[in-house]
C-alpha cells in the first residue's frame, strides 16, 4: 500500500512549504473538525472523496484515495463514493475516476 504522503499534490507541497504558517493553521483545523466528527475514518475518506470529485479537485484525489484505501476501503467502495455525487453533480464526477483508480492500484 503506497504511503499517502507520496501522493501530494504539487501545489499542496507549495503550500505547505512556502505558506507553512497558513498550512500550519490549516492542518490544525482539520485535525481539530476531524475529532469533532461522528464518521469512522473510513466513511469520512470516502465522502471527502464524493465532495472532491463534486468539486472537480482531481489534484486531491491521490492523496485521499490512499487515505480511504489505508483506512480499509475497497476500489469498489471508492468507486462507488465517487459516484454517489453522479445525481447531484451530474457526470463531471466520472472525470476523477481514472485518477482514484490509478491511486488506489498504485503500490
Amino acid at each position: 500500500m503506497g504511503d499517502p504522503s507520496s501522493f501530494i499534490s504539487k501545489s499542496f507541497q507549495t503550500f505547505m512549504t512556502d505558506a507553512s504558517q497558513h498550512a500550519q493553521v490549516w492542518n490544525t483545523m482539520v485535525q481539530g473538525l476531524a475529532k469533532a466528527s461522528a464518521l469512522d475514518r473510513k466513511t469520512s475518506a470516502l465522502a471527502y472523496l464524493a465532495v472532491l470529485a463534486a468539486l472537480r479537485l482531481e489534484t486531491g484525489i491521490p492523496f485521499h484515495v490512499q487515505i480511504a484505501k489505508q483506512a480499509g476501503a475497497s476500489r469498489e467502495e471508492v468507486i462507488s463514493a465517487i459516484l454517489v455525487a453522479l445525481p447531484a453533480a451530474g457526470h463531471i464526477v466520472t472525470q476523477v475516476l481514472p485518477t482514484a483508480l490509478a491511486a488506489y492500484d498504485a503500490k
